[in-house]
């Protein structure tokens, strides 16, 4: 992992069943510069580890919209 790696956190919309984490997951998974992704259900959260140099905040984002889905950075 890079030392230059951020946490981003983003609020989803649209999540209807658990199957929508492992789509999300794998799309964000696959841009280069991101090192984690952690979707969590229960509460529309995506956890992104990535380094800002290579995938930006609207590269990961738009990622997710690929994934059918709305994500929007959020401080908690």
């Amino acid at each position: 992992m890079s030392a230059v790696a951020n946490k981003l956190l983003l609020r989803a919309e649209g999540f209807s069943c658990p199957s929508c984490v492992e789509k999300i997951e794998k799309r964000v998974g696959k841009l280069k510069g991101v090192s984690k992704v952690k979707v969590h259900f229960a509460s529309a959260r995506i956890e992104v580890e990535h380094d800002p140099a290579i995938a930006s905040v609207e590269d990961i984002v738009a990622a997710v919209a690929k994934a059918g889905y709305v994500a929007k950075p959020s401080a908690f």
